[in-house]
């Protein structure tokens, strides 16, 4: 893939087979990310909501036992 400029960002051009796996039309959300091994993953915003949905599942509401919740500190921020 050739990196390009477009304004003042840099863009590269996501082959149209990748584009048919994925699912991604125009104006379609992705993130890039680094996998473990170095490479360079496409995640969409359908793979992010099921990851999220996912880390709910699992949370699933529990705190640990010394857990205190204070909201001056939680607004300090």
């Amino acid at each position: 893939m050739l990196v390009s400029k477009w304004g003042n960002s840099l863009a590269v051009r996501i082959p149209a087979d990748v584009v048919r796996e994925l699912g991604l039309k125009e104006g379609d959300s992705i993130d890039l990310r680094r996998a473990a091994d170095g490479s360079l993953e496409i995640v969409t915003e359908h793979e992010r909501r099921r990851q999220a949905l996912a880390m709910l599942r699992k949370f699933r509401g529990r705190m640990p036992a010394d857990f205190k919740f204070d909201r001056d500190e939680a607004n300090a921020r």
